[in-house]
């Protein structure tokens, strides 16, 4: 415990942790599934909602954060995030529907050139829309959707994914971050090889941004989505992201919408599009306002900190982090499934274990929040903006006491509705 205090004492970033709300007597380590709320991000919606209070529907234009633009104000600070120029990126939608508008717009079978490359262990909701956009096309997405497997169950292997691409491959979705495992992959070298074969590509980057850095732009990715309640603490169902590399502006969106169109053009009320000649283009619906506000604060505090001392922090939290592990849990059982080098790790450790759902009751039990992945999966997530090195120890201390004095056998081994 005693290094982990010293490790406080010198860590750069500590003062953020003042930032947010930590509850006492509470350990949080699901920071990967749902980021904690910070002060900022409170004021900021406060501020819309008054906003909306003093100025109804003066406050499109009005007021200090008029609506009409708050998406091209907030994908302005998002772009470094994810190494794109602002216009290449835009906050709308969720994962998912922005996901949706990105092989809309972008999977155009033809010739041999039918079928859409992802991986055995991406997200699920990445799955059913890559397989309900087959279908809309009439294809089979059993023979239409390449999936590469894992050798052992955690990590995709580079060199498996490019060997899958061929020209029958239209499109490729990968995750810039396993979400299970927590292996980030080559993107780098996974574009240029998908490009050197006349494939797009694009990425899921939910676990990653705002924990490591991405240098989209001159990767050369076609297109990126993502959600910002992770470790951008956007708040519950936070409005999501995408990026469009400039290349492809003028591409018109598969699914179009109003808040799609030029922004000087929207409200002259056509029923032809002229769409923003950006990655705006590629908005629908008008946004939630309530959903972004959080956003405006929370992207403050990564501006003052710094990606690259954030990602070096995270490196070094869950490296303590393992090295616990080995030292304090080993003969519990636990198998340690994400990569230990630096550079194929995102921002949580995972654990298996074949009581993990009734470890992770008695974790939470103790205080301590983890998440818990079907069938036997606990990942741990010290975030760098708040958790701290003496929280690590903490945690794989209370670990080891509830494996110790058998605690976990008083709950039931399943997950609960949510998990």
């Amino acid at each position: 415990m005693e290094e982990a205090r010293d490790l406080d004492r010198l860590d750069s970033l500590k003062r953020f942790r003042e930032e947010f709300y930590i509850q006492p007597e509470m350990i949080y380590m699901d920071g990967n599934s749902l980021g904690l709320m910070s002060r900022r991000a409170e004021r900021t919606l406060l501020e819309i909602m008054d906003s909306w209070k003093a100025h109804g529907i003066n406050g499109w234009t009005g007021g200090e954060r008029p609506w009409f633009y708050l998406p091209e104000q907030l994908s302005a600070k998002m772009a470094p995030f994810v190494g794109a120029k602002p216009e290449e990126v835009m906050v709308t939608g969720s994962t998912t529907s922005n996901l949706h508008q990105i092989l809309a717009t972008f999977f155009r079978p033809d010739g041999k050139r039918t079928k859409i490359l992802a991986d055995e262990l991406n997200f699920p909701s990445d799955i059913y829309a890559i397989k309900s956009q087959l279908e809309l096309r009439g294809l089979d997405p059993v023979e239409h959707l390449v999936s590469v497997n894992s050798r052992d169950g955690h990590l995709i292997e580079e060199e498996d994914i490019i060997g899958a691409m061929s020209e029958e491959i239209a499109m490729a979705i990968l995750p810039s971050v396993l979400y299970r495992s927590g292996q980030v992959l080559d993107m780098p070298a996974l574009t240029e090889a998908a490009h050197r074969h006349g494939i797009l590509i694009g990425y899921d980057l939910c676990h990653s941004v705002g924990a490591m850095e991405h240098s989209l732009h001159d990767w050369g990715a076609d297109f990126a989505f993502w959600c910002t309640y992770k470790f951008l603490n956007g708040g519950p169902g936070s409005t999501g992201g995408l990026f469009i590399h400039e290349r492809h502006f003028g591409t018109a969106p598969g699914l179009a919408g109003w808040f799609g169109s030029d922004k000087e053009k929207q409200f002259d009320m056509e029923h032809t599009m002229t769409p923003a000649p950006h990655a705006g283009a590629y908005q629908v619906g008008t946004p939630n306002i309530f959903s972004m506000a959080p956003l405006a604060g929370s992207l403050e505090l990564f501006e003052e900190a710094g990606l690259s001392a954030l990602r070096e922090k995270s490196l070094r939290l869950t490296r303590f982090m393992m090295e616990l592990v080995d030292q304090e849990l080993d003969g519990h059982g636990f198998k340690m499934a994400n990569p230990r080098e630096d550079g194929r790790r995102g921002g949580h450790v995972y654990l298996e274990h074949e009581e993990a759902a009734r470890i992770c009751s008695a974790l939470k039990a103790e205080g301590v929040i983890p998440d818990f992945r079907a069938p036997k999966g606990i990942r741990l997530a010290p975030v760098a903006l708040y958790n701290s090195f003496e929280e690590v120890c903490q945690t794989i201390l209370t670990l080891k006491k509830i494996m110790d004095e058998k605690a976990y056998m008083k709950f039931e081994n399943q997950r609960g509705v949510v998990a």
